[in-house]
């Protein structure tokens, strides 16, 4: 298929080259269809950001398993956009999985509501931390499944993110905006408690 970018190599050399661990190959197989997929994720999930993390889950993929795509048995652009709607359907019911959870959590506590007023006047240290806890695993509970899993191996084991990319076989790449994305994600959830909390 035709591409601006590195076009002189077919979308089966460069899957070839990415079964071979070439990571050079998923970036130019990136710069030809990300934007494809990008609109394949979108239009399931309707968030920017999600979005965004479902085509990096898509690439990551497509890195994980490229030895197994058979060229002769479809387009690389149709087994891309397969991935990323997939992944993307997957995020819409987890989403949906976690917004009854939580709708029935805070049914089952309605003392512990999230209004600032109750977060100022913790008569308690403890308290107040233990609503500080409570609302950092609801906001990590808010991430992708990836997105939690490199976090938590950055934060919790201290590994650095190309340990990361070693450990869950993925590309640096991948690992660094999955972080990125993650955190800030938990920046936009967590400020209403904390920069705005000072009073």
């Amino acid at each position: 298929m035709p591409s601006p970018t590195g076009s002189a190599v077919t979308d089966g050399d460069l899957i070839r080259r990415a079964a071979a661990r070439d990571e050079s190959a998923i970036g130019t197989l990136y710069d030809r269809y990300g934007q494809v997929v990008y609109a394949v994720a979108f239009r399931v999930v309707g968030q920017r950001a999600d979005a965004e993390e479902i085509v990096m889950e898509a690439f990551a993929q497509v890195w994980r398993d490229a030895e197994r795509f058979e060229v002769g048995r479809g387009s690389c652009v149709a087994w891309l956009t397969m991935i990323a709607r997939s992944r993307a359907l997957d995020f819409v019911r987890s989403q949906q999985r976690r917004t009854r959870i939580t709708t029935a959590a805070g049914q089952d506590d309605p003392d512990s509501g999230p209004a600032m007023s109750n977060w100022r006047s913790s008569p308690s240290d403890a308290v107040e931390q233990s609503e500080r806890k409570q609302k950092v695993e609801a906001a990590l509970g808010n991430l992708s499944e990836p997105q939690r899993r490199a976090i938590e191996l950055a934060y919790f084991e201290g590994l650095s993110q190309s340990e990361i990319a070693e450990r869950l076989q993925e590309p640096l790449g991948t690992v660094k905006t999955r972080v990125r994305l993650g955190m800030q994600k938990l920046r936009d959830a967590l400020r209403p408690y904390y920069a705005g909390g000072g009073g």
